[in-house]
């Protein structure tokens, strides 16, 4: 039998509708990147919470990883919200944990989520690449940008 010997550091979020999810799963949910202590499932039109385990002192063991990538110890994970796994890509994905156990001949990874606050968990707006020609337009561009990280929180105005 195992049992918890200290506080963990949890959140509740939501679970958006039509969504399953399922205990011992990581989600990304209402921003935050953590394991499901419950199962939940929404219908049409419909939310409910559900409890992530989201303390970085923690250490979790899961396949939910990408299995083409070799999952060193130390190596950084990312969470790759399109197949809702870790991966050691960074193109695209959000910084989430490091490797501390590597992986298994069973492709299974123990990881530390990386520490998740609201400061460090804003995003901003996609910016596309800019197709500037001159100068003028790369400062349209830049602006763009600019006023995107202001709206997110991520600059001061």
């Amino acid at each position: 039998m195992g049992r918890i010997t200290g506080e963990l550091k949890t959140i509740r979020v939501t679970v958006p509708e039509n969504t399953a999810v399922e205990q011992g799963k990581f989600y990304l949910l209402d921003g935050y990147i953590g394991m499901a202590v419950q199962s939940v499932t929404t219908g049409a039109g419909e939310t409910k919470p559900v409890i992530l385990v989201i303390d970085p002192g923690v250490g979790f063991e899961t396949s939910q990883i990408n299995t083409a990538d070799a999952m060193a110890i130390g190596a950084d994970l990312y969470w790759d919200a399109a197949n809702k796994r870790f991966t050691e890509s960074a193109a695209g994905n959000r910084y989430a944990a490091k490797v501390s156990v590597a992986k298994d001949a069973n492709n299974v990874v123990e990881i530390k989520l990386a520490e998740q606050t609201p400061d460090t968990m804003k995003q901003a707006a996609a910016q596309a690449d800019s197709t500037a020609a001159d100068v003028a337009g790369i400062v349209a561009d830049f602006n763009a940008l600019l006023a995107k990280l202001r709206a997110a929180g991520i600059m001061a105005s």
